[in-house]
């Protein structure tokens, strides 16, 4: 499973979806998600990351959904400073 980035409309807030690890007790099933979430204040700069949470997936999807039909969009941007 991959992370996936969402960014809002007007470029300045993100959410960053990936597959938590429970290093505690591995296992081969992922059923909750990492949500971290932050703040862009300039284009040319890394995002802020402001917090995370995990969420189960079918909550997790949820969000995304609604996210997608708030007018948030996928994007790869930001991926090479996490």
């Amino acid at each position: 499973m991959y992370k996936f980035t969402l960014i809002n409309k007007d470029r300045s807030r993100i959410k960053v979806f990936e597959p938590f690890e429970n290093v505690s007790s591995p296992s081969l099933n992922i059923d909750v998600m990492m949500i971290s979430y932050g703040c862009v204040y300039k284009r040319s700069s890394k995002a802020v990351m402001k917090g995370s949470r995990v969420e189960t997936i079918e909550n997790a999807r949820k969000e995304y959904k609604q996210l997608l039909e708030e007018g948030w969009k996928k994007t790869s941007i930001f991926r090479s400073y996490f």
